[in-house]
């Protein structure tokens, strides 16, 4: 297994196919492409010319990062992909705070990974944001006016 971290040679409507099919997005290959080109890391693994899994971070590069979009492909789950692709994103993305963006059935995997879930995430969509419809079906927003145990309630 290798994981490249160049933005060269990938194959974008791979990228496109996998991210569509785990539920993480419902974009084509050419605006894959612009998204992975524009994100501040990426990682791509690949088995021999194989494209199997990806991976991206959005950062200032000196305290704050969000990693976004870690998928594999499903022969490939549960033999430590997902793992390395994250490994080399945190690599590169030394001395930040790390936020992890994952799909609700993923959540143990980044547990497992040492990541810990909060309490203060939010969402916003603005005036064409994209992608609303999916992640109200797959499972990522909390019911309007959800609260935490012992949380208070709104201002």
């Amino acid at each position: 297994m290798e994981i490249r971290t160049s933005r060269e040679n990938v194959d974008w409507e791979g990228v496109a196919k996998l991210l569509n099919a785990s539920g993480l997005s419902e974009c084509g290959a050419e605006v894959q492409e612009k998204i992975f080109r524009q994100s501040y890391a990426v990682a791509f693994a690949y088995e021999g010319v194989e494209f199997v899994g990806c991976a991206r971070a959005i950062s200032d590069g000196v305290c704050q990062a969000a990693i976004f979009n870690v998928a594999v492909r499903e022969p490939y789950r549960g033999k430590g992909v997902a793992r390395k692709l994250v490994a080399s994103l945190l690599s590169q993305l030394e001395g930040c705070i790390v936020t992890l963006y994952t799909h609700p059935r993923f959540l143990g995997l980044y547990e497992k990974l040492g990541f810990r879930r909060q309490k203060t995430g939010f969402i916003a969509f603005t005036k064409g944001a994209a992608n609303k419809a999916l992640m109200e079906r797959e499972g990522f927003l909390l019911k309007e006016g959800f609260r935490f145990e012992g949380e208070a309630e709104a201002l």
